[in-house]
């Protein structure tokens, strides 16, 4: 039987200092038959300026995407609709993140918000570190509903020189939410209020000048799982659930040493059976593999693969965890891997899809 999923695809189209060329047409669709590989384009639009990260509903009907522009004070995230019928992808509105540099974006747990990060760089504006707001009926956004900024530094004096929100992180079924900040070493905890309204709880630091970026959790919830990329680490958290606080439970390179220079980790994938993670290398360009005791949370090397490509940024499974996806920002493709469940390791299935500058890549059913 074959089953065809819908690939979502943000690329650079905006030139900006810190990438190396904007190549993409913005955001794409692509239709995928998991059987062949076969991936056709479905539609595309340049209607939002450097989607490098995208968010989608579990249905694939709506679309949120972070605009990162180095010169804007203000990111953005714009709302959009997919129609499966007419394949069409239709802008509702945007918003503004009420800080510099937009790099994530994430639905809450009871699918009713929309919360943003921003990385920012410089002073000025707003400089929140996370915005929150309402899913509207028609899929928009509202203004923003709360936020909450970041104060701090960290050791690497070219990296952490101020607060660097990187990642915002609503835990499944709780109205838990973990921001991991690159700029301060530090993962925060807050409770997400009806309201909109971020309240603080608890704070667990890193190894100094760690680099917390992306997160992934467990599917019992009992475990946090870290990218760090400036010391090019995997770490398990265990969580509290009651208080929200992290306790660390293991450590684990993500490249081996002699490779770890010149090496910046990015993504972080979990299995949907939570045996395995995938993590991207940038520099080793590799995606590495990773087994989780499923009673301790402890975790043991795998195996790396070459990502397929150039500057892994990002990584995403198909809702089977039949496929991963490696968008490969410098390799202008998206490599895809079939993964054996029982394993875990990955072979690149050689079906790439071609595209300009891929910064961020979603799969739904």
């Amino acid at each position: 039987m074959t089953t065809q999923s819908l690939v979502f695809i943000g690329s650079l189209n905006r030139e900006t200092p810190y990438f190396q060329g904007a190549r993409g047409p913005g955001l794409s669709v692509y239709a995928l038959d998991e059987t062949t590989l076969d991936a056709t384009l479905l539609t595309e639009t340049s209607a939002v300026d450097n989607p490098t990260f995208i968010t989608t509903t579990a249905d694939g009907t709506h679309l949120y995407a972070t605009s990162e522009v180095f010169e804007w004070r203000e990111g953005l995230v714009s709302a959009f609709a997919y129609d499966r019928g007419t394949s069409t992808l239709s802008y509702i509105n945007k918003q503004p993140t009420l800080g510099s540099i937009a790099a994530h974006n994430a639905i809450s747990s009871d699918g009713t918000k929309v919360l943003a990060a921003n990385y920012a760089m410089g002073e000025g504006g707003p400089d929140q570190s996370v915005a929150v707001y309402d899913i509207r009926d028609d899929g928009g956004l509202t203004p923003p509903r709360g936020s909450i900024a970041h104060t701090g530094t960290g050791p690497n004096a070219e990296r952490q020189e101020r607060s660097h929100a990187h990642s915002v992180n609503p835990a499944p079924g709780s109205d838990l939410v973990i921001v991991a900040d690159l700029g301060i070493d530090k993962l925060v905890s807050y409770r997400l209020g009806a309201d909109g309204a971020l309240t603080r709880v608890s704070e667990f630091a890193t190894a100094p000048g760690a680099g917390p970026r992306h997160v992934a959790f467990h599917p019992d919830g009992r475990f946090l799982f870290v990218m760090n990329e400036l010391d090019s680490t995997f770490a398990t958290l265990s969580i509290d659930a009651a208080s929200g606080a992290l306790t660390l439970v293991d450590t684990l390179p993500a490249v081996a040493a002699e490779a770890r220079d010149g090496n910046h980790c990015a993504d972080i994938q979990i299995a949907p059976d939570g045996r395995f993670l995938y993590g991207s290398n940038r520099g080793h360009d590799s995606v590495a593999i990773v087994a989780v005791d499923q009673a301790t949370g402890k975790l043991t090397l795998v195996d790396y693969v070459p990502c397929g490509g150039a500057t892994p940024r990002n990584l995403a499974l198909n809702p089977s965890g039949s496929l991963l996806f490696s968008a490969n920002q410098n390799g202008d493709n998206v490599t895809i891997f079939r993964r054996d469940a029982e394993t875990g390791r990955l072979t690149d299935a050689g079906r790439p899809i071609r595209i300009g500058t891929p910064m961020c890549v979603r799969v739904v059913d």
